[in-house]
Formats: C-alpha cells, sequence, structure tokens
C-alpha cells in the first residue's frame, strides 16, 4: 500500500463538545491558515437556531483549540443574494489580504460561491459572487495565472448522486469570471467514480499546482468521501500532469465513518509544515481531526503506477 495521511493521536480535534454551550450540533470541513502565531481555523457550525455559521477557533500548538464566543459575523452578499448558509471556506493568503472562498446557500435557489476578505479575521468586507448556481468548491490560487486570478470549482446539476468534475474560471478583479476550463474529471469504476470537488487551495511546487481533493465513490452502502492528490501544469493547470491512483485518506476511524452522514473525510485546507503537509478536515459532517503527510511522498503518490495483476505477474 502506498504512503497516507496520518491521524493525529489525539483526534478528533474538536468536536461539539468544544463548542459554547448549547449552540451547535455538528461541525465540519474548517478553513485553515497559520495567522499571527496561531493556528486559525473557520469551521462550518450547525446552529441550533437554524442554518450552518462559520465559527472561529484558535490555537497555539494546532491541537487544542479554543472557540470564540460567538461566531463570526459574514458580510451580505451584493447582487439581491440572500444567503441561509454558508460552509466549506477555503482560505488564500495574496499579499496581506486573505481571501474566503465559499459556499453561499440560498433555500431556493442552491448554491453559489462567494469570496470574502479581510486583513486581521475580525473585519471581513464582500468581494464577489464567483459563479451562477449550482456551484460549490470554490479554491483560490495564490497567485495569478498569465495575468488572470484562478478559481477552482465544481458546478452540477440535478442531486447528490449527479456526477460532476472541477473547472477553473478566471478573472482579472475577483469580481468578473468567465473564460472557464474544464480540468479534473471523475473517474469511472474508481475511488472517485462519482465526482470530484477541490480540497484545498492550490500548492505551488517544483512540479506544478499541488491539488489535494475530495473524490465521492457510489457504492450500495452509499457515498464514500476520500481525499486524493493532483499536479496541474504551472501555466496552464487545467492540464493534469499526474494525479493519485489510490485514495491517499480513506474513512477508517469510527469518527470518520459515522456522523450527521457516514463514510466522509473533507479537507477545505491544507498548510504547509516543513517537509509535511497537515490537513484539518471533517470527519462524518461532525468532527474535525489533523492528519499530516510528507510532502514528497503526496508527490511521488501522484506518479506510482497501479498494475491490477502486479501481485499476480510480479
Amino acid at each position: 500500500m502506498s504512503a497516507v495521511f496520518l491521524r493525529h493521536p489525539e483526534n478528533p480535534v474538536l468536536t461539539v463538545r468544544d463548542l459554547p454551550e448549547g449552540v451547535g450540533y455538528f461541525l465540519l470541513n474548517p478553513g485553515a491558515v497559520k495567522f499571527n502565531g496561531e493556528y486559525l481555523l473557520i469551521v462550518d457550525v450547525f446552529h441550533v437556531e437554524g442554518g450552518i455559521v462559520f465559527w472561529i477557533a484558535r490555537s497555539k500548538d494546532g491541537i487544542h483549540f479554543t472557540f470564540d464566543p460567538s461566531p463570526l459575523q459574514m458580510p451580505p452578499c451584493a447582487d439581491d443574494w440572500e444567503e441561509h448558509g454558508v460552509y466549506d471556506p477555503r482560505i488564500t493568503q495574496i499579499g496581506n489580504t486573505y481571501y474566503i472562498v465559499y459556499n453561499s446557500h440560498n433555500n431556493t435557489l442552491g448554491c453559489r460561491i462567494a469570496i470574502a476578505a479581510t486583513e486581521d479575521f475580525k473585519n471581513f468586507r464582500h468581494v464577489s459572487l464567483v459563479t451562477q448556481v449550482n456551484n460549490r468548491n470554490g479554491a483560490l490560487f495564490p497567485e495569478k495565472i498569465n495575468g488572470l486570478y484562478c478559481c477552482l470549482n465544481r458546478p452540477f446539476a440535478g442531486d447528490e448522486k449527479s456526477s460532476c468534475g472541477m473547472q477553473l474560471s478566471f478573472s482579472p478583479d475577483l469580481v468578473f469570471w468567465g473564460k472557464s476550463r474544464f480540468s479534473l474529471a471523475n473517474r469511472p469504476c474508481h475511488w472517485d467514480d462519482l465526482k470530484v470537488g477541490a480540497g484545498a487551495p492550490p500548492i505551488l511546487t517544483d512540479e506544478g499546482w499541488l491539488v489535494i481533493y475530495h473524490g465521492v465513490a457510489d457504492t450500495c452502502a452509499g457515498s464514500i468521501y476520500s481525499l486524493h492528490a493532483a499536479i496541474l501544469d504551472k501555466d496552464e493547470p487545467w492540464r493534469v500532469l499526474a494525479r493519485t491512483k489510490r485514495p491517499l485518506f480513506y474513512p477508517e476511524a469510527p469518527y470518520e465513518k459515522l456522523g450527521r452522514i457516514t463514510n466522509a473525510v473533507f479537507t477545505c485546507n491544507a498548510l504547509v509544515e516543513g517537509e509535511n503537509i497537515r490537513i484539518y478536515y471533517g470527519a462524518a459532517d461532525a468532527a474535525i481531526g489533523m492528519a499530516e503527510m510528507p510532502l514528497a511522498d503526496i508527490l511521488a503518490a501522484c506518479h506510482e503506477e497501479y498494475r491490477f495483476f502486479k501481485y499476480l505477474n510480479p
């Protein structure tokens, strides 16, 4: 078996018991960043008063987190788009500004990708709505591609059983988006046979853009969410140069197999920690775990050859 992400022994690092008493009943899929000497998570929280809100949790050591006293107050969206819930934030730093690309949900119309910005994680402003409905899993590249901002996204039609893949959209100003190009497809009869979507914002390596993404397999027992990786060309990121043949992370621990949903690990972040990549991930839509893997092993796994009959024909 190839190398995989290793869970922290104190997992899960966050559960609803860590929230202020009586305010939420599930938490999941945080954005993550290192800011002013601490680890900061923007966590999806199912609030007891209805809807999903963002709540910031902070830590000095990256393991033991404390939630802020109250949820983050997101700025209202423009274009008469009313948010009834927000989820799956992905944080990208460009210069001194941190952009939060997230799913903006409307109970009637569906989901769009929105961008908010901050310099201090106290004051936030609305930037734009990247896409028309229905679209999820937006992740902004940390630098321009050929003079344009670039955002991974995942349009979809139909219900949760609709197959879908990832595309790239481009913008001169983070407001007007277009020139979309398809990039990463789901793979029939594979661990990501139903759909794929962005996980962390892309990381630039010597080999190209490393994208850690989630893949969904459709099984008789329901959907299974696992994590994979791909390398995209530095200048033409719609070109996939290499891709893992098997999951780098798969739901195996009890808290990953049973929660609000079953059998799911899902990340919106990937932090470079020395030679390792660290992820804070949603576990079964109910808790948050932490796992790490050497960057070199992730890149090597993207190039790994896999022959179905290699054990019969060594």
